[in-house]
């Protein structure tokens, strides 16, 4: 089966476990082979020595998934991070995935046919948290569908546009999308504040904004680095969320320990305008 053009990226610190179970999940995708990339910041011992990730591995290249395993140190941070998977980039398309999500098995060709007849900078899935499903909150459950080609918005912190990421809390995508009962066959594109977790770029488009390379104007501690990123594609490009979503977070402890410095705050702040009018539903 011919490649699917998708480097699959992910950064990874002190989590053999969860990265095992991300990894099969990769192992099963449709649409063809991936290249993954791996990046492991671990503490101590590297992920790659734990037997889990190992097995996942050999899987992966078994199944025709060119892999390469990574050891990035020193840490300077998850933008630093970030920049050097990106910079691993050979693909069209880049689809940076956190260590703790799990995909359904045609969640990467989808985004990827979505990005391509979108023609937009970025295309991606919110991660369900379904630990949540017993609390339903409607007053976050504001989606705004794009009902023609996604273009591109200035979005900003504490602009009206900001609200919309609650949306992507706990559990409440997986209700919006139940209750209004779309599939695989019905998917939508809508308008996102920034999409954590799982999110398929154009590789030349994600270079062209400036990628992360931004990381040396934060201090090695910060968070919000791809939401940094997201918004100066979407500024350009235009950049939308993919419901049904297909992605499910393991709702794992976070391993950025010191959160005080925001990313979106330093660097970008201010107010958004957007084009064209919301849908509310």
């Amino acid at each position: 089966m011919k490649p699917l053009p998708v480097d699959v990226l992910i950064p990874t610190r002190n989590r053999p476990a969860a990265l095992a179970v991300t990894l099969a999940a990769l192992g099963a995708q449709s649409g063809g082979p991936l290249r993954i990339v791996v990046s492991d910041q671990s503490d101590g011992a590297s992920v790659y020595d734990d037997a889990q990730v190992t097995a996942v591995l050999r899987y992966l290249v078994a199944r025709g998934h060119p892999v390469e395993a990574l050891r990035h140190l020193p840490r300077r941070g998850m933008a630093e991070q970030r920049a050097f998977l990106l910079a691993q980039a050979q693909a069209p398309c880049c689809l940076f995935l956190d260590d703790d999500v799990i995909l359904e098995p045609d969640l990467v060709e989808r985004l990827y046919r979505s990005l391509v007849a979108q023609g937009c900078g970025f295309v991606g899935s919110a991660l369900h948290g379904l630990s949540y499903l017993g609390q339903v909150r409607p007053w976050q459950e504001h989606i705004a569908f794009w009902d023609g080609p996604v273009l591109p918005e200035v979005v900003r912190p504490g602009g009206r546009a900001w609200a919309r990421h609650h949306l992507h809390s706990a559990a409440n995508l997986f209700h919006v999308q139940g209750r209004l009962g779309l599939t695989r066959d019905s998917e939508r594109h809508y308008r996102v504040a920034w999409i954590g977790g799982c999110v398929l770029f154009d590789t030349a488009r994600l270079r062209e904004c400036g990628g992360f390379d931004f990381w040396r104007a934060l201090p090695p501690e910060h968070c919000g680095e791809d939401v940094v990123a997201q918004l100066r594609v979407m500024e350009r490009y235009g950049g939308c969320g993919l419901i049904p979503s297909g992605a499910y977070h393991m709702e794992l402890p976070t391993t950025v320990d010191t959160r005080e410095v925001d990313a979106p705050q330093v660097l970008l702040g201010g107010d958004d305008t957007a084009c064209g009018q919301d849908r509310t539903v």
